[in-house]
């Protein structure tokens, strides 16, 4: 068999950070080509991509996961390549820090000078982002890190509803959401160099899925605290034991002492959201747990959170969460096999 002269070479980024799930899965299903092929005709039997390991040093690198990987070469040897991918990484306490990986920075940048595509799985956009190439642009990210995405690149637009991102002027940046994204991001690729057919077939194969309902779903609100704004601070407080109160908004502009301008200018500023977008958050993140752990009924659900008229509490939840209250219960609905798992176990300790 001629062999291909002409494979896309996919450099994927092995740093002291990176976790081994998302590296490898991406390694292995990019490498998956001859396997799958044999099994279905709409998968080339001959790999498209040339796919290495690249690291900042030769040698191995012990990630985040605590598994060392061998980079195939240092990137200092890789002058040009047609796709990179950063793997997600892990962040020690949740607070990205700027500058340890410079050479790797100044490599990336090189990289898309020269053509290259530029990816991200999940945290792995942290660093893409430190090149300042993102700036202007829209991104997305594991919900967890949007704080300290935010506060390291204000000049990036996150957009955290999005699982999966293609910005620039010849979508040169692909960036993949919260952890199991890798597979969009992959599967993307995939459609993207080979054809949907391929992507399809692959995903029926190895069990990958399209999050197509987006982040929403997975998203868990997180209040910001850490403004300085001491008034808004305990109304925020308050609402966090009372939100499901009537007119709540009202009472804590009674609260502040404020007048009620005044107060919702200043809690817009110290928090990014109006206070009644806030109060709203914090009735559906409460919706959410109640649809995860109880069997209570929608309705009902509904006016314990806060809300008379359930048709209004669907309306804002799909607007939220991008799916309605009863697809979410069942998306987080632990399967049956589970349950009988867990008597079996209960049994036998009885």
């Amino acid at each position: 068999m001629v062999r291909r002269t002409n494979r896309i070479h996919v450099s994927l980024v092995a740093t002291p950070d990176a976790t081994v799930s998302s590296l490898s899965g991406l390694y292995d299903v990019l490498n998956s080509f001859e396997l799958l092929g044999s099994f279905d005709p709409a998968v080339p039997v001959e790999s498209p991509f040339r796919v290495e390991i690249v690291a900042p040093k030769r040698g191995q690198t012990l990630t985040a996961s605590g598994l060392p990987v061998a980079a195939h070469r240092p990137i200092g040897k890789v002058d040009q390549t047609d796709i990179v991918i950063i793997p997600a990484v892990m962040v020690e306490g949740g607070e990205w820090r700027r500058g340890r990986y410079p050479a790797l920075v100044r490599w990336l940048t090189d990289m898309n000078a020269r053509g290259a595509t530029l990816c991200s799985a999940c945290s792995g956009v942290l660093l893409l982002a430190e090149t300042g190439l993102l700036d202007g642009h829209d991104a997305t990210i594991h919900w967890a890190y949007a704080p300290t995405f935010r506060r390291n690149f204000p000049k990036v637009r996150l957009r955290l509803e999005k699982v999966l991102i293609a910005a620039g002027d010849r979508q040169q940046f692909v960036m993949s959401g919260a952890s199991a994204s890798w597979h969009d991001l992959v599967l993307y690729l995939v459609a993207r160099h080979v054809g949907p057919t391929a992507a399809q077939a692959i995903a029926k194969f190895m069990l990958l899925q399209w999050h197509t309902e987006g982040q929403g779903p997975y998203v868990v609100f997180q209040a910001p605290t850490d403004h300085g704004d001491a008034v808004v601070l305990a109304a925020q407080e308050w609402l966090g034991q009372h939100f499901a109160v009537a007119a709540p908004v009202e009472q804590i502009v009674k609260r502040s002492g404020l007048a009620g301008r005044s107060f919702k200018r200043r809690f817009t500023k110290a928090t990014g959201y109006s206070s009644i977008a806030y109060v709203q958050r914090l009735r559906i993140e409460e919706a959410k747990r109640r649809l995860e752990r109880t069997q209570l009924p929608v309705d009902e659900i509904s006016w314990n959170v806060g809300y008379e008229d359930p048709a209004f509490f669907r309306r804002l939840f799909k607007r939220i969460t991008r799916i309605s209250p009863g697809a979410y219960r069942r998306k987080f609905r632990l399967p049956d096999f589970t349950g009988a798992a867990i008597g079996d176990q209960a049994a036998a300790r009885g």
